[in-house]
């Protein structure tokens, strides 16, 4: 029987490139379902045989936890050069997107609390 062995939605296509590649270095029978017309179902990668579950899957967990370390140390590398400015920066360059965010913010939390706190 089939078991859903890696979800593709949302997935970087790279990621999904590497796993896909992974899986047939290993010579892994699986089949690939996308989220048709609508993006309304699972786009995943199934493995045929249940038997390699959990060597397939422990494959993939070092995979992503490896990828995990090598794109943290990707953005500490791009910080410490300056590619990626501080926060406090980014609100001066752009401070009306913050500040629509911030009163879009404030105008939901104020009809979610409406009816609790009796508001006229």
């Amino acid at each position: 029987m089939t078991k859903l062995l890696f979800r593709l939605n949302g997935v970087p296509e790279d990621e999904a490139d590497d796993v896909r590649a992974l899986l047939e270095q290993h010579q892994f029978d699986v089949y690939e379902t996308n989220s048709g017309r609508w993006g309304i179902t699972t786009a995943a990668i199934w493995l045929r045989n249940d038997d390699d579950f959990e060597y397939a899957r422990s494959l993939i967990d070092d995979y992503q936890s490896h990828r995990t370390q090598q794109q943290r140390q990707d953005y500490e590398a791009r910080q410490q050069r300056g590619e990626i400015p501080p926060w406090f920066v980014r609100l001066q360059q752009n401070p009306m997107d913050h500040l629509a965010v911030a009163v879009a913010f404030i105008m939901i939390l104020a009809v979610l609390l409406w009816p609790f706190l009796g508001w006229f």
